[in-house]
């Protein structure tokens, strides 16, 4: 059920969490998931509209990714979201509440506890659309969501710019896409829960009979047992790379745009260039196996996977903080300057210290440090006049300086009359909105994985007065590290590749 076709301004007729018994272990999470599920057919509701969530708690901490992974014989849209700080959320929500926000509680001895990450299969209702992300699709997702249900939560991105023609490869995400997931699994620190979820309408021809028979028919598909992993799988073998732009059509580009900025009258401060690179296996690459090795890199990182569809999968490990929102309270990041980190303690020391004095905007600079680079660092946070600025904070921060340019329009120009390529998710706003909270990073150090596309890396560099286009191609090559180490590079390759960049 596409939620954009609705009535933007209708209230559901019930938004309702049912929280279960806490059970031992994932297996028997899912036994009792499923008796809820029969409970659901077996009482059907006469409201016309509506979306419920039915959760067990596991004792256990078990790692939403590993879970994700072990359901890997389904082709079900699939999401998956781990937040650098998610923030305290109840462990036991509110249940019975409703449109209008009334709600009766369940009393637990530990009602919060910090979430850690989601993995979310099939989707309850999703929201796509080709025309650019606007008000009124902001509050078709929201009209799904309540501040007594903060577990409701649609997982989603938005495209760099909405105004470019959308490449063959990010077709199945649209403009936008965001998904309520039908089975989804929550990671806590210490515990972890399994939740199902349906949403009908019968305005979008979607009746509550129907919502739940599609949940079943996902439930069928979901594997009960967990299979513990790791991220050290054999590698696949690398036999064919390309970039767009390649290497001498990349230091024309950044001459254009350092000429434009030296023009008369030019307003051009920073342009972000980026560059897509097409990476062709042995075999195909499993995003998930890619995502799960990332992880030894995700410290002070977002890390993500939306596939909607029929599609690849969109994954990424990013650094950048768009915003994060509770309730009024909102806060952003701004991340600049990119460095690599030191091979010896005061090498590293040193170039942080460079950066720390180097010259750049106020506020006051902080350094945020990651496995492979490091960056400057600055914290802005506000107060939201009512709820509905959470869309007009959305449209001011996307594209920001570190992903576009200065000033924003002119550079976005730029961009779109240089890349030959559609950059799709990567560089957009990638997150969930939630009834009380929501979340978004920049969607950067990240690549479209799998469906026959291979795989397509990501990554850009800004540009401005003084910049080297050598110098800045070997800052893309850094930032695109983190995915060419999973591969293995054959002798064959080595060789066609020095012909490729000649």
């Amino acid at each position: 059920m596409n939620g954009c076709g609705g009535d933007p301004r209708a209230p559901l007729g019930t938004i309702e969490t049912r929280t279960f018994p806490t059970v031992l272990t994932p297996a028997l999470a899912a036994d009792r998931l499923s008796s809820a599920v029969y409970d659901l057919k077996m009482n059907t509701s006469p409201l016309e509209s509506g979306i419920i969530r039915i959760e067990v708690p596991i004792q256990q901490q078990t790692e939403a990714l590993d879970w994700l992974r072990s359901q890997s014989h389904t082709t079900l849209p699939r999401c998956y979201f781990s937040g650098r700080d998610s923030g305290n959320i109840p462990l036991l929500q509110h249940t019975n509440s409703n449109g209008n926000g009334h709600a009766s509680s369940h009393d637990h001895e530990d009602p919060q506890q910090k979430l850690v990450s989601v993995a979310g299969l099939g989707s309850a209702v999703f929201f796509r659309h080709l025309r650019p992300f606007s008000l009124d699709d902001w509050r078709s997702i929201k009209r799904f969501l309540s501040k007594n249900c903060p577990l409701i939560r649609a997982y989603g991105g938005i495209r760099f710019d909405a105004r470019s023609n959308i490449a063959p490869e990010w077709e199945g995400f649209g403009s936008f896409y965001f998904m309520v997931p039908q089975v989804e699994f929550d990671e806590f620190e210490g515990s972890s829960m399994i939740a199902a979820t349906i949403a009908w309408d019968n305005r979008l021809s979607r009746t509550y009979g129907q919502a739940v028979a599609a949940l079943e028919a996902t439930m069928w598909q979901i594997s009960s047992v967990v299979r513990r992993l790791n991220g050290n799988s054999r590698r696949a073998v690398m036999l064919h790379q390309t970039h767009i732009p390649n290497k001498a059509s990349w230091d024309s580009a950044v001459k254009r745009a350092l000429d434009l900025m030296t023009r008369k009258n030019s307003t051009l401060v920073k342009v972000v260039l980026a560059r897509s690179s097409r990476v062709l296996t042995a075999v195909e690459i499993d995003p998930l196996e890619w995502l799960t090795s990332l992880q030894v890199e995700g410290d002070n990182a977002y890390q993500f996977c939306l596939q909607p569809p029929e599609s690849p999968a969109f994954i990424g490990n990013t650094p950048e903080r768009l915003f994060y929102r509770d309730r009024l309270r909102v806060s952003s990041e701004a991340l600049a300057a990119t460095r690599a980190r030191g091979g010896t303690p005061s090498l590293d020391l040193q170039i942080g210290h460079d950066l720390l004095t180097s010259t750049t905007i106020e506020p006051s600079k902080a350094l945020r440090k990651l496995p492979r680079v490091q960056h400057l660092y600055a914290k802005l946070t506000g107060t939201l006049q009512k709820e509905d600025d959470e869309f007009k904070i959305l449209s001011s921060l996307h594209p920001t300086p570190a992903v576009c340019g200065h000033p924003m329009e002119e550079a976005r120009i730029v961009i779109s009359e240089t890349e030959m390529f559609d950059r799709g998710m990567y560089a957009g706003p990638v997150g969930w909105f939630g009834g009380a909270e929501s979340e978004f990073a920049v969607g950067i150090r990240s690549a479209l994985v799998g469906k026959g596309v291979g795989a397509l890396l990501y990554a850009g560099t800004g540009i401005v007065q003084g910049s080297n286009p050598a110098l800045e191609w070997q800052e893309l090559e850094l930032k695109t590290s983190q995915f060419t180490k999973l591969m293995k590079l054959e002798a064959p390759f080595l060789v066609m590749r020095e012909k490729i960049e000649l």
